[in-house]
C-alpha cells in the first residue's frame, strides 16, 4: 500500500472554496491603539458557558498585539460593510481612520454597524503550526437586525438573500 500524498496547496483552496464561512474583524487595543484584522476562522465552541475560537496567523503584523492581550473583540460584519472588509483585509498603519466604533466594558474596538459583536476574555493561546488559536470566554454580545455578510469561493455575499433548503 502506497501512502496518501498530502494535498498541495491549490488543491486546498480548492477544498476550502467549497466552504461558506462568516466574515469578522478581530480588534484588540495595543496601548490606546486600536488594531485588527479580517478572519474567516471564527467559531463558536459552546454557549453555556459561552465560549469561541478564533485562528490568527503568526505573520499578520495584528498577531502580536491579540496574543498580548487580555481581551478582544469579534465583530461580525453586516452585508452593508464591503468597506469594512476591503479596509482590514490589507496591512496599513491605521486601519481605524474615519471608522466608526465604540469601546466594549474591557476597552476592545466594537465596530458600528457589525450584524453583532463581542468582546471575549481570552482564556487560551493554542499554537497549530502557522496560528495561535485563541480560546476565549465571552464577556459582552451585542445583536445588530443586519444581515450578516458570508465568504465563499472569493466572494462576498448578503447572508440574509440565502435560499432556505426545506
Amino acid at each position: 500500500m502506497t501512502a496518501p500524498v498530502r494535498p498541495d496547496v491549490d488543491l486546498m483552496k480548492r477544498v476550502n472554496r467549497q466552504f461558506v464561512t462568516g466574515v469578522t474583524v478581530v480588534t484588540a487595543l495595543d496601548g490606546d491603539k486600536p488594531r485588527g484584522l479580517a478572519v474567516n476562522a471564527f467559531a463558536s465552541i459552546s454557549l453555556d458557558p459561552p465560549t469561541v475560537m478564533v485562528a490568527v496567523q503568526h505573520t499578520s503584523s495584528t498577531h502580536d498585539c491579540l496574543f498580548r492581550a487580555g481581551h478582544l473583540a469579534i465583530n461580525i460584519l453586516s452585508a452593508d460593510q464591503l468597506d469594512v472588509v476591503s479596509r482590514f483585509a490589507v496591512k496599513s498603519d491605521d486601519k481605524f481612520s474615519g471608522l466608526d466604533w465604540h469601546a466594549g466594558p474591557f476597552g476592545s474596538p466594537l465596530i458600528d454597524r457589525s450584524s453583532a459583536a463581542m468582546e471575549v476574555e481570552i482564556r487560551e493561546r493554542l499554537q497549530a503550526s502557522t496560528h495561535t488559536v485563541f480560546m476565549c470566554r465571552v464577556v459582552h454580545a451585542e445583536v445588530d437586525d443586519r444581515h450578516p455578510m458570508v465568504y465563499s469561493a472569493g466572494k462576498f455575499f448578503d447572508g440574509g438573500n440565502l435560499a432556505a433548503l426545506g
